[in-house]
């Protein structure tokens, strides 16, 4: 199968190559950056050559404006769309803006599919990653053979484009509130003279426990923010989650607050640390590091 992917960064790299691993002949163009090393594939002119050249066409692209831009712009995707194309975007974007580009897909004579991923670049790599899929049932079962070597928990959320992308959203939101807690936490037992790192160890053995204590707990103490998921991108998800929050009229008050506190970590210059880097937030608020509990 001739699978058009646009978007080999850290995560759409792997994706891509499991891909071509499994006997698909890929067709791609490029941006910035040259394609990556040991990635074969075929580099088209420009979106709307991707489209006329494949099955199936993947996107995985940083942001909303640059899903728009790859699919509806003078030479993008829905240009060069053949009659029966799939079309799957795997980034992360607005739900509301999900459901418009769908609908200009089907006009144009395709069908598509949202389905952001969870599991960040090691789960791109070893091909584990979650996949929340919004779309038709038919759709699903196409793309299903292609889904599988990414990932391993790949879920139909439901038959209306924007679901998955919500369901992202609600992921995001967890994991940010669950990064919260646990520097809260620590941060709060370190300044009252506990070790952190042994508080940790004795809450992984109770119902505090999880993965976020687990490997971001860890992070915390041992002054590791080299970045498996970077702040500015949890930042931009969260911004996604609050705007759809108002449109649907239901209140995220955590949210917003784990929100501004890596604003905080942004105005210090921790946009590209990693998201568990949130906890200097809470060190500065309470004048206290870890590193010194």
């Amino acid at each position: 199968m001739r699978i058009g992917f646009i978007g080999l960064g850290v995560m759409g790299a792997p994706m891509a190559g499991h891909l071509t691993a499994g006997g698909n002949t890929l067709v791609t163009c490029l941006n910035r950056s040259p394609l990556p090393e040991g990635l074969v594939a075929t580099v088209a002119q420009n979106p709307c050559a991707v489209a006329r050249d494949s099955d199936i066409v993947i996107l995985m692209l940083p942001d909303t404006p640059d899903v728009e831009r790859v699919l509806m712009g003078a030479d993008g995707v829905i240009a060069g769309l053949n009659p029966g194309t799939l079309v799957i975007d795997m980034s992360t974007i607005s739900p509301i803006a999900t459901a418009q580009f769908a609908e200009a897909v089907r006009a144009a004579g395709g069908s598509y599919l949202d389905a952001p991923v969870s599991g960040g670049e090691v789960g791109a790599k070893a091909g584990s990653l979650t996949i929340m899929v919004g779309g038709a049932e038919e759709d699903f079962a196409r793309a299903l053979p292609l889904f599988q070597p990414m990932g391993k928990n790949i879920t139909l959320v439901g038959t209306a484009n924007g679901a998955g992308q919500i369901c992202k959203l609600a992921n995001q939101i967890i994991v940010a509130l669950n990064i919260e807690a646990v520097a809260e936490a620590l941060v709060f037992a370190s300044k009252a003279g506990c070790d952190p790192a042994r508080v940790r160890q004795a809450l992984m053995g109770g119902f505090a426990a999880s993965r976020i204590l687990e490997v971001h707990g860890e992070r915390m103490i041992a002054r590791s923010f080299n970045p498996g998921f970077r702040i500015r991108l949890h930042q931009k998800d969260l911004a996604l989650a609050l705007s759809s929050a108002r449109e649907l009229g239901v209140a995220l008050p955590n949210t917003a607050t784990a929100q501004e506190l890596m604003n905080s970590c942004s105005a210090k210059g921790l946009r590209d640390a990693d998201h568990s880097a949130l906890v200097q937030a809470l060190e500065s608020m309470a004048d206290h590091a870890l590193s010194g509990g």
